[in-house]
């Protein structure tokens, strides 16, 4: 985004691109996001009509104050931009643009690491640890499983890769002249993905990064899959996540405007990219997959930035030949793991036999480059290298997850509700969750899914201490409820567990018909009998 790159010189619309090549006979080209011009027209307000240039004012602004709030003090929670002008209609410009970015700093500043928004969460800027990320050849997907993925990323030496800083993902790298509009993010599940997204909209919204964008838009797959029956317009689709935004007429040459898609193997859309329907006008209503296709193809707004994260295994839904830039997140290099403990834990010296024991384990050590991993090792291990405990130090990962299930059951002690299930059925309704929706390929859950397992949505978030921390309940920009479990290992296994009770405790072979042939499928497949659970997934 540094306004010093090459200019835009190609459409990047496979579909419009004879509509573009029309129009630039007789009016000018979409607006550069690599030049300067992408900065002189701005906002456009149906309220008046007149264009007010911004840039003259961050420039003003920038000689006489910093340009950064900073997140440790209590100004965090006011705008980061002021302006003064004495004409109302411009101070209603200033003020939807400073609400806007309030609005995404409020919501991005806090890290809520692994649990539900009940406890004490942190300011990201206090405990954010730099992730590894690399420049990746393609978005080609993986049949690995992750976990195996996070084991061979761990041999690979770092000389084989391009590391990339997250801020820099839509700049092109020394002898790359093409311009880049779409990144395709792809990284296992809970490797921080979502975290550096987060990170990202935070560092622009307090004026650090990226500022040659006047808008960004976090819309994840997860709350536009609530909307999946809706019909309306990309307008009013931004309206409906940002409310902010009816006062602005959102048009291609008017903003420069990023869209982020965060997690794209949790979308339940029915993304078609062979699909003749063909949207150019924000103000054209069609069924959110329908816009959300138009976009990433370049036909609706082609001089919007795109940022797609994804799990490998979705990676291909969208076309290579949509995508300008893949990139990868590896998770926590070996001194960002040591560094991530010594945030995590005030104790330092519970910080170095907790970090040493990790080390003592391959296994465990090995899936620390999962940022998520750590944090449940985190909590696993600082309560029982904190006291005096009779039980075995967990070595393996099932022991991990076994330890961690029990610390969870136990928070139910500390809550002030009335218990009216046992932890077993609890667990064990949980891992019929697990299980189901594992089968189905899915790691996000909706209210008709928890209904069809028998979990009373309205006592999810308290039916016991598992609920606070292994499972989320989450309400989006858009306010509908979405659950998921903390990682997708913890998802597996709990579905394990469920199939282990369900046969011991009640000789029941929850492996239906329908599963079995599934299973078989995939056997026949990959010509191997070494199918796992996590291989359904």
């Amino acid at each position: 985004m540094d306004t010093e790159d090459t200019s835009r010189n190609e459409d990047f619309s496979p579909e419009c691109s004879l509509d573009h090549q029309k129009r630039s006979e007789s009016e000018p080209s979409c607006v550069s996001v690599r030049s300067d011009g992408s900065l002189n027209r701005l906002v456009k307000f149906k309220t008046g009509d007149t264009l007010t240039d911004l840039s003259f004012v961050h420039q003003k602004r920038s000689e006489s104050e910093p340009s950064c709030v900073s997140m440790k003090s209590n100004d965090s929670k006011k705008p980061p931009v002021h302006f003064k002008c004495a004409d109302t209609q411009t101070n209603l410009s200033h003020e939807a643009l400073n609400t806007f970015r309030s609005n995404l700093m409020k919501k991005f500043e806090r890290l809520y690491e692994g649990t539900a928004k009940q406890g004490n969460p942190t300011l990201l800027n206090e405990i954010y640890t730099e992730l590894y990320i690399t420049e990746s050849e393609s978005g080609e997907i993986s049949n690995e499983h992750e976990v195996r993925q996070i084991e061979t990323q761990s041999r690979r030496a770092a000389t084989e890769d391009t590391p990339i800083k997250c801020s820099d993902i839509f700049r092109a790298l020394p002898g790359q002249d093409k311009p880049i509009r779409t990144v395709l993010t792809k990284g296992v599940a809970g490797i921080g993905k979502t975290v550096s997204v987060q990170k990202f909209i935070l560092d622009w919204a307090e004026g650090k990064e990226n500022q040659d964008v006047q808008l960004i838009f976090p819309l994840p797959f997860r709350e536009l899959n609530l909307m999946k029956d809706k019909t309306l317009s990309l307008s009013d689709l931004l309206h409906v996540f940002f409310p902010e935004t009816k006062e602005m007429e959102i048009s291609s040459d008017k903003y420069q405007v990023l869209f982020i898609f965060d997690g794209l193997d949790e979308c339940r859309l029915s993304l078609d990219f062979q699909s003749d329907v063909r949207l150019c006008d924000v103000s054209e209503s069609a069924s959110v997959d329908v816009l959300l296709k138009n976009l990433i193809v370049g036909n609706l707004l082609p001089s919007a930035l795109i940022w797609i994260t994804s799990r490998p295994a979705a990676a291909d839904l969208v076309p290579s030949e949509c995508v300008h830039r893949v990139t990868e997140v590896r998770g926590f290099s070996e001194p960002q793991k040591e560094e991530y403990f010594r945030k995590r834990i005030r104790d330092q010296s519970l910080a170095d036999r907790i970090i040493s024991h990790l080390k003592s384990s391959r296994s465990l050590f090995i899936m620390c480059h999962i940022p998520v991993f750590c944090w449940i090792s985190a909590t696993v291990l600082e309560k029982m290298l904190s006291r005096a405990e009779s039980g075995e130090i967990p070595k393996t990962l099932t022991q991990m997850y076994t330890h961690f299930l029990i610390l969870q059951t136990n928070i139910n002690h500390e809550k002030d509700y009335e218990k009216k299930v046992t932890d077993e059925d609890m667990i064990l309704k949980l891992g019929k969750v697990a299980f189901q929706q594992l089968v189905k390929g899915n790691v996000i859950f909706y209210e008709e899914d928890l209904r069809e397992c028998g979990i009373d949505v309205t006592e999810a978030s308290v039916y016991s201490g598992l609920c606070t921390q292994i499972f989320r309940e989450e309400f989006g920009l858009y306010q509908g409820k979405v659950f998921c479990f903390v990682h997708l290992t913890v998802q597996e296994h709990l579905a394990a567990l469920y199939v282990h009770l369900s046969c011991t405790n009640n000789n029941r072979n929850v492996f239906k018909p329908t599963i079995k042939q599934s299973l078989m499928s995939k056997v026949h497949k990959q010509n191997s009998f070494d199918v796992s659970l996590s291989e359904l997934h």
